[in-house]
Protein backbone atom coordinates (compact mmCIF):
# COMPACT_ATOMS: atom_id res chain seq x y z
CA UNK A 1 0.00 0.00 0.00
CA UNK A 2 1.46 3.32 -1.07
CA UNK A 3 1.66 6.41 1.09
CA UNK A 4 -1.40 8.15 -0.48
CA UNK A 5 -3.64 5.17 0.24
CA UNK A 6 -2.50 4.98 3.83
CA UNK A 7 -3.24 8.72 4.32
CA UNK A 8 -6.71 8.36 2.81
CA UNK A 9 -7.52 5.36 5.02
CA UNK A 10 -6.33 7.22 8.14
CA UNK A 11 -8.50 10.23 7.28
CA UNK A 12 -11.56 8.02 6.82
CA UNK A 13 -10.98 6.30 10.18
CA UNK A 14 -10.50 9.63 11.97
CA UNK A 15 -13.70 11.01 10.44
CA UNK A 16 -15.70 7.93 11.45
CA UNK A 17 -14.46 8.06 15.06
CA UNK A 18 -15.46 11.73 15.77
CA UNK A 19 -18.55 13.99 15.58
CA UNK A 20 -19.55 16.27 12.81
CA UNK A 21 -20.40 19.93 13.53
CA UNK A 22 -24.11 19.25 12.97
CA UNK A 23 -24.06 16.39 15.47
CA UNK A 24 -22.24 18.54 18.00
CA UNK A 25 -24.76 21.39 17.64
CA UNK A 26 -27.66 18.95 17.96
CA UNK A 27 -26.18 17.47 21.13
CA UNK A 28 -25.68 20.93 22.64
CA UNK A 29 -29.28 21.90 21.77
CA UNK A 30 -30.70 18.75 23.34
CA UNK A 31 -28.57 19.28 26.43
CA UNK A 32 -29.81 22.87 26.73
CA UNK A 33 -33.42 21.72 26.42
CA UNK A 34 -32.91 19.08 29.10
CA UNK A 35 -31.29 21.61 31.41
CA UNK A 36 -34.13 24.07 30.81
CA UNK A 37 -36.74 21.40 31.58
CA UNK A 38 -34.85 20.37 34.70
CA UNK A 39 -34.53 23.97 35.89
CA UNK A 40 -38.22 24.60 35.19
CA UNK A 41 -39.20 21.51 37.16
CA UNK A 42 -36.99 22.49 40.08
CA UNK A 43 -38.34 26.03 40.02
CA UNK A 44 -41.95 24.79 39.97
CA UNK A 45 -41.20 22.40 42.82
CA UNK A 46 -39.58 25.22 44.80
CA UNK A 47 -42.60 27.48 44.22
CA UNK A 48 -44.96 24.69 45.29
CA UNK A 49 -42.89 24.08 48.41
CA UNK A 50 -42.78 27.78 49.26
CA UNK A 51 -46.52 28.12 48.70
CA UNK A 52 -47.19 25.07 50.85
CA UNK A 53 -45.01 26.51 53.61
CA UNK A 54 -46.81 29.84 53.31
CA UNK A 55 -50.21 28.14 53.56
CA UNK A 56 -49.08 26.25 56.66
CA UNK A 57 -47.76 29.42 58.29
CA UNK A 58 -50.91 31.40 57.48
CA UNK A 59 -53.16 28.56 58.65
CA UNK A 60 -51.24 28.29 61.92
CA UNK A 61 -51.36 32.03 62.50
CA UNK A 62 -55.10 32.17 61.78
CA UNK A 63 -55.76 29.18 64.02
CA UNK A 64 -53.98 30.84 66.95
CA UNK A 65 -55.84 34.13 66.38
CA UNK A 66 -59.15 32.26 66.06
CA UNK A 67 -58.57 30.40 69.33
CA UNK A 68 -57.42 33.55 71.13
CA UNK A 69 -60.46 35.61 70.11
CA UNK A 70 -62.84 32.78 71.01
CA UNK A 71 -61.24 32.33 74.43
CA UNK A 72 -61.31 36.04 75.26
CA UNK A 73 -64.99 36.33 74.30
CA UNK A 74 -65.83 33.17 76.27
CA UNK A 75 -64.28 34.76 79.37
CA UNK A 76 -66.08 38.12 79.11
CA UNK A 77 -67.56 39.16 82.47
CA UNK A 78 -70.32 41.69 83.27
CA UNK A 79 -68.07 44.27 84.93
CA UNK A 80 -68.79 47.91 84.17
CA UNK A 81 -66.10 50.01 82.51
CA UNK A 82 -68.04 53.29 82.09
CA UNK A 83 -71.37 54.87 82.92
CA UNK A 84 -74.23 56.12 80.76
CA UNK A 85 -75.02 59.25 82.74
CA UNK A 86 -76.91 61.57 80.38
CA UNK A 87 -80.15 59.66 79.99
CA UNK A 88 -80.17 58.47 83.58
CA UNK A 89 -79.56 61.95 84.95
CA UNK A 90 -82.46 63.40 82.99
CA UNK A 91 -84.76 60.65 84.21
CA UNK A 92 -83.57 60.96 87.80
CA UNK A 93 -82.29 57.40 87.80
CA UNK A 94 -78.99 55.83 88.77
CA UNK A 95 -76.46 55.74 85.91
CA UNK A 96 -76.29 52.49 83.94
CA UNK A 97 -72.93 50.74 83.96
CA UNK A 98 -71.70 49.78 80.52
CA UNK A 99 -70.47 46.17 80.47
CA UNK A 100 -70.35 45.59 76.73
CA UNK A 101 -70.18 47.70 73.62
CA UNK A 102 -70.29 46.36 70.08
CA UNK A 103 -70.57 47.45 66.48
CA UNK A 104 -69.85 45.89 63.07
CA UNK A 105 -66.10 46.55 63.30
CA UNK A 106 -65.37 46.75 67.04
CA UNK A 107 -66.30 45.25 70.42
CA UNK A 108 -65.37 46.26 73.97
CA UNK A 109 -65.76 44.12 77.08
CA UNK A 110 -64.07 43.19 80.36
CA UNK A 111 -62.26 39.92 80.93
CA UNK A 112 -58.98 38.37 82.09
CA UNK A 113 -55.91 38.66 79.92
CA UNK A 114 -53.59 35.68 79.32
CA UNK A 115 -50.16 35.28 80.89
CA UNK A 116 -48.13 38.28 81.92
CA UNK A 117 -50.63 40.61 80.21
CA UNK A 118 -53.14 39.75 82.94
CA UNK A 119 -51.17 41.48 85.68
CA UNK A 120 -53.47 43.66 87.78
CA UNK A 121 -56.70 41.72 87.29
CA UNK A 122 -59.53 41.97 84.70
CA UNK A 123 -58.99 44.41 81.89
CA UNK A 124 -61.07 46.30 79.40
CA UNK A 125 -60.39 44.72 76.01
CA UNK A 126 -61.22 46.11 72.61
CA UNK A 127 -61.08 44.06 69.41
CA UNK A 128 -61.21 46.28 66.34
CA UNK A 129 -60.90 46.14 62.58
CA UNK A 130 -58.62 48.99 61.51
CA UNK A 131 -56.69 50.02 58.41
CA UNK A 132 -53.02 49.00 58.46
CA UNK A 133 -49.97 48.72 56.23
CA UNK A 134 -51.08 45.33 54.84
CA UNK A 135 -54.76 45.98 54.36
CA UNK A 136 -57.24 45.86 57.21
CA UNK A 137 -56.14 44.33 60.51
CA UNK A 138 -57.78 42.76 63.54
CA UNK A 139 -56.09 44.33 66.57
CA UNK A 140 -56.43 44.11 70.34
CA UNK A 141 -56.02 46.99 72.80
CA UNK A 142 -56.46 46.67 76.56
CA UNK A 143 -56.27 48.60 79.82
CA UNK A 144 -56.97 47.89 83.49
CA UNK A 145 -60.64 48.16 84.39
CA UNK A 146 -59.79 49.91 87.66
CA UNK A 147 -59.86 53.63 87.02
CA UNK A 148 -60.50 53.00 83.33
CA UNK A 149 -60.67 55.89 80.90
CA UNK A 150 -61.02 55.42 77.16
CA UNK A 151 -57.76 57.24 76.50
CA UNK A 152 -55.88 54.50 78.34
CA UNK A 153 -56.51 52.11 75.46
CA UNK A 154 -54.01 54.21 73.50
CA UNK A 155 -51.24 53.90 76.11
CA UNK A 156 -49.87 50.79 74.39
CA UNK A 157 -49.47 49.95 70.74
CA UNK A 158 -52.28 47.73 69.44
CA UNK A 159 -51.54 44.01 69.29
CA UNK A 160 -51.99 42.91 65.68
CA UNK A 161 -53.68 39.50 65.53
CA UNK A 162 -54.21 39.09 61.77
CA UNK A 163 -53.91 41.33 58.72
CA UNK A 164 -54.59 41.38 54.96
CA UNK A 165 -58.34 41.41 55.65
CA UNK A 166 -60.74 42.34 52.88
CA UNK A 167 -64.01 42.49 54.84
CA UNK A 168 -64.93 41.69 58.45
CA UNK A 169 -68.01 42.02 60.63
CA UNK A 170 -69.04 41.33 64.22
CA UNK A 171 -72.59 40.15 64.98
CA UNK A 172 -74.37 39.67 68.29
CA UNK A 173 -76.95 37.10 69.38
CA UNK A 174 -79.65 38.66 71.56
CA UNK A 175 -82.53 37.55 73.74
CA UNK A 176 -85.99 39.10 73.80
CA UNK A 177 -87.78 40.35 76.92
CA UNK A 178 -88.94 36.82 77.72
CA UNK A 179 -85.42 35.42 77.59
CA UNK A 180 -85.82 33.64 74.25
CA UNK A 181 -83.25 33.79 71.46
CA UNK A 182 -84.21 36.77 69.31
CA UNK A 183 -81.68 36.64 66.47
CA UNK A 184 -78.48 38.28 65.27
CA UNK A 185 -77.78 42.00 65.45
CA UNK A 186 -75.08 44.03 63.70
CA UNK A 187 -74.79 46.44 66.65
CA UNK A 188 -75.33 46.06 70.38
CA UNK A 189 -77.43 48.77 72.02
CA UNK A 190 -78.11 47.15 75.41
CA UNK A 191 -74.71 48.11 76.78
CA UNK A 192 -75.73 47.17 80.31
CA UNK A 193 -75.77 43.44 79.49
CA UNK A 194 -73.76 40.87 77.58
CA UNK A 195 -74.96 39.23 74.36
CA UNK A 196 -75.61 35.49 74.31
CA UNK A 197 -72.91 34.96 71.70
CA UNK A 198 -70.67 36.94 69.39
CA UNK A 199 -69.81 36.05 65.79
CA UNK A 200 -66.88 37.28 63.74
CA UNK A 201 -66.84 36.69 60.00
CA UNK A 202 -63.71 37.56 58.02
CA UNK A 203 -62.87 37.43 54.32
CA UNK A 204 -59.24 37.82 53.28
CA UNK A 205 -57.61 39.38 50.25
CA UNK A 206 -57.25 37.22 47.15
CA UNK A 207 -53.56 36.38 47.66
CA UNK A 208 -54.19 34.87 51.11
CA UNK A 209 -54.38 31.09 50.75
CA UNK A 210 -56.11 30.35 54.08
CA UNK A 211 -59.73 30.77 55.17
CA UNK A 212 -61.11 32.10 58.44
CA UNK A 213 -63.66 29.64 59.86
CA UNK A 214 -66.79 31.49 60.93
CA UNK A 215 -66.26 32.22 64.63
CA UNK A 216 -69.24 31.94 66.96
CA UNK A 217 -68.27 32.28 70.63
CA UNK A 218 -70.76 32.02 73.48
CA UNK A 219 -70.37 34.29 76.49
CA UNK A 220 -70.11 31.71 79.26
CA UNK A 221 -71.09 33.96 82.15
CA UNK A 222 -74.50 34.69 80.64
CA UNK A 223 -76.78 33.78 83.56
CA UNK A 224 -79.38 31.94 81.50
CA UNK A 225 -76.70 30.09 79.51
CA UNK A 226 -75.10 28.87 82.75
CA UNK A 227 -78.14 28.05 84.86
CA UNK A 228 -80.35 26.79 82.04
CA UNK A 229 -77.99 25.29 79.46
CA UNK A 230 -80.58 22.97 77.96
CA UNK A 231 -83.53 25.34 77.78
CA UNK A 232 -83.73 26.92 74.36
CA UNK A 233 -80.81 24.84 73.09
CA UNK A 234 -82.63 24.03 69.83
CA UNK A 235 -83.29 27.73 69.27
CA UNK A 236 -79.65 28.54 69.93
CA UNK A 237 -78.46 25.87 67.50
CA UNK A 238 -80.95 27.14 64.93
CA UNK A 239 -79.52 30.64 65.25
CA UNK A 240 -76.03 29.27 64.60
CA UNK A 241 -77.20 27.31 61.57
CA UNK A 242 -79.00 30.39 60.26
CA UNK A 243 -75.79 32.41 60.47
CA UNK A 244 -73.81 29.69 58.68
CA UNK A 245 -76.41 29.39 55.93
CA UNK A 246 -76.39 33.17 55.53
CA UNK A 247 -72.64 33.11 55.00
CA UNK A 248 -72.89 30.30 52.44
CA UNK A 249 -75.56 32.21 50.53
CA UNK A 250 -73.40 35.34 50.42
CA UNK A 251 -70.41 33.29 49.18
Amino acid sequence: MNHASRMKRTAIQYRNSGFTLVELLLAVTLLSMLMALTYGGLRAATRATDRGQQVLEESGRLRMAHQFVRKQINQAVPLGFSQEEDGASLAGESPIMEVFWGGPDSIRFVGPMPGYLGFGGPQVQELSIINGENGKQLVLTHALVQGFEEERLDDRDPIMLIDRIDTAQFQFLARDEEGEIAGWLTSWEDTGSLPVAIALDIEFEEDVYADWPLLVAAVKVDSMAVTEPLQGQDTYQSAIRELIEQRRTED
